[in-house]
């Protein structure tokens, strides 16, 4: 059996996001409230959306699907990169290394799918609405929530297979908060050049495909809207513009890191922090502001939880189970 002369990366050095030391305590402090926003913000959408009757659509059940990705999408690599920012030598194993690989392409490989999903099901509202309930039954909107699942697990399985055989022998330095693909591929011990082909071929492919149908389907829904003038048409134009809005805040950054191939860095990092932490921030925001069903679902689930009666007898259950 052959040896070789080179060891083994076991693990690699995150850079991060600046080398100020003075920097490290403010970005700490807000980067924790930020995601601790995005996991209020999201819990919320989804409690509101599964308590609520009156909100148990396919358009707020897929929704309330995007929350729970855009979670995922936020923790993944952010809890890390807090942590990371008391410390003054950031290093992750290479087996967490790949678990970032593989997670963050799984969500927002999936999140790419839901949109589209999302796109389709306000196409078949505004363009087809007697057809609506039959065509958006509970199965299809399961089926469709399973393939964004499943193109998601399929995405990252191949991304990681570019990767996971590589030999990492050498410099072990990836150039930002968390291990993106592209980054970690340049510091294997071999030329990389088809590898970063078929890993850009592989990312183009899921977002320029998922974008081409988002705005196919949004300009046919736009056609359509102004082409009617009714109080439901100026409902569905509020609903059209939060969509439209999340999709270019998600889809820009993603194109730009992994398709656009002039692109430094330095952008990078900044991209990679607005669709990891403020997007999932902008989407609770965005559909909750411009969506009235929303509101007052938050409102009466506010009044609910925060009722005397209901405050009082959480009191009584917790006092129960410490003298239990």
């Amino acid at each position: 059996m052959n040896e070789t002369n080179h060891s083994r990366v076991t693990e690699f050095v995150l850079l991060g996001l600046s080398n100020s030391q003075e920097l490290q305590p403010f970005l700490f402090f807000i980067f924790s409230l930020l995601y601790l926003t995005i996991l209020l913000g999201n819990v919320l959408i989804i409690l509101t959306v599964t308590s609520d009757s009156r909100l148990h659509t396919p358009m707020y059940f897929l929704l309330a699907n995007l929350s729970f990705i855009d979670i995922g999408v936020a923790s993944f690599a952010t809890p890390k990169m807090i942590s990371d920012l008391l410390v003054g030598r950031k290093t992750i194993s290479f087996d967490a290394c790949l678990a970032q690989i593989f997670f963050v392409h799984l969500f927002t490989g999936s999140e790419m799918v839901l949109l589209v999903s999302m796109a389709y099901d306000r196409y078949v509202a505004i363009c087809k609405p007697l057809h609506y309930m039959t065509i958006m039954s509970r199965r299809v909107c399961i089926i469709l929530v399973f393939i964004s699942w499943l193109v998601g697990f399929i995405h990252t399985t191949s991304q990681l297979a570019f990767t996971v055989n590589l030999p990492f022998c050498g410099p072990n330095q990836v150039d930002s908060f968390f291990c993106d693909l592209p980054l970690v591929t340049k510091l294997a011990c071999t030329d990389t050049y088809v590898v970063s082909l078929l890993i850009v071929a592989d990312s183009g492919f899921l977002s320029m495909s998922s974008f081409l149908l988002l705005v196919v389907s949004y300009t046919v829904i736009l056609i359509t809207v102004r082409n009617r003038s009714s109080a439901s048409m100026a409902k569905a134009r509020s609903t059209l513009t939060a969509h439209i809005t999340v999709v270019t805040l998600f889809f820009g950054p993603c194109i730009f890191i992994y398709v656009w191939p002039f692109s430094s860095y330095s952008i990078d990092k900044v991209l990679a922090v607005f669709y990891t932490i403020f997007t999932p921030i902008l989407n609770p925001v965005i559909y909750t502001l411009r969506n009235k069903e929303v509101k007052a679902a938050m409102s009466k689930l506010k009044s609910w939880y925060l009722k005397p009666s209901q405050v009082s007898a959480v009191i009584r259950n917790v006092l129960f189970l410490e003298t239990k």
